[in-house]
């Protein structure tokens, strides 16, 4: 850089670009707003706060696990996910196929929230000189095995080059009947409110893999012990879509009021659906599902369970409410667990302790803005 010069003033190129031209440009400079002090939603709330609906076509926008387009007699459902190493994997213990595998799941997980079924998906990277091409390799077979696993066509997607490091962006349509389409905004109060699987185990696997990458960075001859904890990695590795859920409701003549899938943790998900269908709840801890070993090992950490499965995050189970009238078709089902049910907005949003304490519902799950 020359001597005397310095960086361009943005608001002066604003200016020019935006403003009127008999407007003159603000001398003061503006309190500028950290994104940490937003948080991921805080910042997406903040950047679509003035975003418009052009077309009748668009039956929902941002908002939900997914974009809702009409298409006549059935919509098309529409979702995108961005990957960024260092951020949201690590490839000192992230195999590549593992990961391509999960960035397909991710996108899928999000069709099956909004009860659909995925048919297509594009992917796309940008990617430093690092990588090999036999790496890259690795990560389309960890998506080709997704996609063949769910029935989703890979269509196309683009590549980048990279300064630093490897981003995979993927963006998936899915396709449902109008009638059959599921939101977040459809809770009312005292409907029930029921998950799939259990929870926390994701969590839980990713400390076991941090701690021994700690081991192999104090002492790299140090090879890492995972025996016996197969079933945590791979919940965090290799997690799976819930897709087969549309199916089982179906079959018992269930259609959910709403529903969500749980990427940031239970009390996150929770909250948009109290949030967008404007009730509140009430969830018993002792009823959360959280498998039995997990539950040891989180005491190992010196972690309560329900912590784990309330921020842990990246369990891709489905939380959904059902009508209370459903409660005798859904109260035996295997692999579904009543843990509470929606309230009255004034009621609040808490959580009631096995010895019958309430604790607010509040959101600490995984925030890649404020980074954890």
């Amino acid at each position: 850089m020359a001597a005397g010069f310095s960086t361009f003033d943005n608001r002066k190129i604003q200016y020019i670009m935006f403003e009127k031209k008999d407007k003159k440009p603000a001398e003061s400079k503006p309190k500028l707003t950290s994104l940490a002090e937003l948080g991921e939603f805080g910042l997406i709330d903040r950047l679509t706060r003035n975003v418009k609906l052009h077309h009748p076509e668009t039956l929902k926008g941002i908002g939900d696990d997914a974009a809702v387009i009409d298409a006549g007699a059935s919509v098309l459902l529409l979702s995108t996910d961005l990957l960024v190493e260092g951020i949201h994997f690590d490839l000192t213990y992230m195999p590549f196929r593992h990961l391509g595998y999960k960035a397909a799941v991710v996108n899928i997980s999000d069709i099956a929230a909004m009860n659909g079924v995925p048919k297509q998906m594009t992917v796309s990277l940008a990617v430093s000189s690092k990588f090999s091409a036999e790496a890259l390799d690795e990560l389309y077979a960890g998506v080709i095995m997704a996609c063949e696993k769910y029935k989703v066509d890979l269509v196309g997607g683009d590549t980048s080059s990279n300064v630093k490091g490897l981003v995979i962006s993927v963006s998936i349509i899915g396709e449902a009947k109008k009638d059959e389409i599921v939101y977040r905004s459809g809770a009312r109060s005292g409907d029930l409110l029921c998950v799939t699987g259990d929870l926390g185990s994701a969590y839980i696997g990713l400390l076991i893999l941090e701690r021994e990458k700690s081991v192999f960075q104090v002492n790299p001859d140090m090879q890492p012990e995972l025996s016996g904890f197969d079933y945590q990695i791979g919940r965090q590795l290799r997690p799976e879509a819930r897709t087969e859920i549309r199916n089982l409701l179906f079959g018992i003549g269930i259609k959910p009021t709403s529903m969500i899938d749980i990427s940031d943790g239970l009390a996150s998900e929770i909250l948009h659906i109290c949030k967008q269908s404007g009730v509140g709840c009430k969830l018993f801890e002792g009823k959360i599902p959280i498998d039995e070993h997990t539950r040891e090992i989180a005491k190992e950490y010196k972690i309560i369970p329900s912590v784990a499965a309330l921020s842990g995050g990246e369990d891709y189970e489905l939380l959904f409410t059902v009508r209370q009238e459903d409660y005798e078709k859904i109260k035996d089902i295997a692999g579904i667990t009543i843990i509470g049910h929606m309230t009255a907005p004034s009621e609040g949003k808490y959580m009631i302790t096995p010895d019958g304490k309430s604790i607010p519902v509040t959101a600490q799950g995984w925030d890649g803005m404020r980074g954890k």
